[in-house]
């Protein structure tokens, strides 16, 4: 079988798409290259939809702690504190057998007890509380003659908040923000690993390296395979979240503008 073969019989196995057997025997680099890139595709859907979703509710999270009313303020607080204060993998099995007692209950909770949509809600909390963190930090350093400037300009509520307060919460954060969005990308690598399981051998790039390391007894091919593709990923990850910065930070002179120092934080 030829390189190109594998791929187009492997390149899309991930999402149920091709070969259905796994190679048994005789494993090549192209099939170790080409099904870790197929389990990437779990990975990117997991980090893209948490990150989107959870960026909101990071955002209410923030003007939630941020707020007077303790009615409001509380929740948001402990909401930060439970998720920031427990590791992730401890969330996805406590998740994981909290959706299979719901499951007995109605069978509208069916699509939680799968990695798609189980382990993508413990995704989009978990994030949602760590930037919601980093944006409550953004709040508060927020410099003082910006919201004097909006008062003397007669914005108030909404008008202060969308055109003052949110951008320059942005501004401030987004550095930050980036190291999130890169920790959370690489936390997917745990959804397969926890409680959820991976359905018809459907699993994710490390779900397939662990699966080559364990045939082979040789770790030092699959796994450097995995961390090139992470490696990729990290890179297009920064591309974006630069362009990002570049904009929210357009109207600053060259030398006052906050560039990207990418800290990958390897413990929570």
């Amino acid at each position: 079988m030829s390189c190109w073969d594998t791929i187009a019989d492997y390149a899309l196995r991930s999402q149920g798409i091709g070969e259905r057997l796994l190679p048994r025997t005789d494993f090549t680099l192209c099939q170790q290259f080409t099904l870790i890139g197929s389990g990437m595709i779990w990975n990117i859907y997991f980090g893209v939809v948490a990150l989107c979703s959870g960026f909101f509710l990071a955002t209410a999270v923030a003007m939630g702690k941020a707020a007077r009313n303790p009615w409001v303020r509380k929740p948001a607080e402990w909401f930060i504190f439970v998720f920031r204060g427990s590791p992730l993998f401890i969330q996805f099995f406590f998740a994981y057998f909290v959706f299979l007692s719901l499951k007995d209950v109605s069978a509208f909770f069916n699509p939680l007890t799968s990695a798609w949509a189980g382990a993508l809600v413990v995704l989009f909390l978990n994030t949602a509380a760590y930037s919601g963190e980093i944006f409550y930090g953004a709040l508060q350093s927020i410099p003082k003659g910006d919201t004097e400037a909006a008062d003397a300009y007669g914005l108030s509520g909404w008008s202060r908040f969308r055109r003052v307060v949110w951008p320059t919460m942005l501004r401030l954060a987004w550095p930050a923000y980036t190291n999130e969005a890169i920790f959370l990308f690489h936390a997917t690598t745990l959804v397969f690993f926890s409680g959820f399981p991976a359905t018809q051998q459907r699993g994710d790039a490390l779900y397939y390296a662990n699966y080559f390391a364990d045939k082979t007894f040789n770790p030092f091919v699959p796994y450097p395979i995995l961390a090139g593709y992470f490696i990729l990923l990290t890179l297009v990850i920064i591309g974006v979240f630069g362009l990002v910065n570049s904009r929210l930070n357009r109207h600053l002179p060259q030398d006052a503008r906050r560039t990207l120092k990418v800290r990958p934080q390897i413990i929570r």
